[in-house]
């Protein structure tokens, strides 16, 4: 199920893989969303991934963007994951999870900008990309609205959104496998469910975020990036 290479990455080589937290998803996806981080985040230096879930994509992410700042975040009930595969697999460029929770909190600050640059005007607002995956078809509409008003309050002009997930066009599934997994996910779940792609642009649009970019993935997703205006 693993990457055969996963264990050469650590210098310990006593990883037990089998003891982490693992979503296939990710491991499925990591790659392909690696090779677009690797050509959108050139000039950008600070990304705050929010629900980075089992870890696995930032371990994977801040070693291949060594001139990122990945700082991973979550509410707290995941973090344990998280700090798993942070430990297992450290890197000088990826921190630890920060608490944020949609429903109330507000973006959080850096612990890392906040104790280094203490005088600098950039405190309030530390990061230049936020990234998300596999999150809006959990969460409800009104988190999915919430998401984009704070993104849109704390990135500075010309900062990123970039999201990744499976998105309907027209009102229309993209794939017989998508309309299976949004049965499944409202069967669950009513408030979730795969969003209209068109709904997705108009909200970005009114918190100043303008759709720059669409990539096709891998199993019918997509990879959104939005450029605050």
């Amino acid at each position: 199920m693993h990457d055969d290479n996963m264990d050469s990455d650590n210098p310990n080589n006593k990883v037990d893989i089998s003891a982490l937290p693992f979503s296939q998803a990710c491991e499925n996806n990591k790659q392909p969303i690696l090779k677009v981080l690797q050509t959108e985040l050139q000039g950008f230096n600070h990304v705050l991934e929010i629900g980075s879930g089992t870890g696995q994509h930032s371990v994977y992410f801040a070693p291949n963007l060594p001139e990122i700042q990945w700082q991973t975040s979550d509410v707290t009930g995941n973090h344990r994951h998280i700090i798993a595969w942070y430990n297992a697999y450290p890197a000088p460029n990826l921190y630890s999870p920060l608490a944020f929770d949609l429903a109330h909190d507000s973006v959080p600050v850096s612990r890392h900008l906040d104790n280094s640059h203490l005088n600098s005007s950039h405190v309030d607002k530390p990061y230049d990309v936020i990234f998300t995956a596999n999150t809006l078809h959990i969460i409800s509409w009104a988190l999915v609205e919430r998401l984009f008003a704070l993104a849109g309050e704390a990135l500075p002009v010309d900062g990123k959104l970039i999201i990744y997930g499976p998105f309907n066009e027209h009102g229309k599934y993209t794939s017989e496998g998508n309309q299976r997994f949004d049965a499944m996910l409202r069967a669950g779940n009513p408030d979730s469910g795969i969003r209209d792609k068109e709904d997705v642009v108009s909200l970005a649009n009114a918190h100043y975020l303008q759709l720059s970019k669409t990539y096709a993935m891998p199993a019918n997703n997509q990879l959104l990036v939005f450029h605050k205006r």
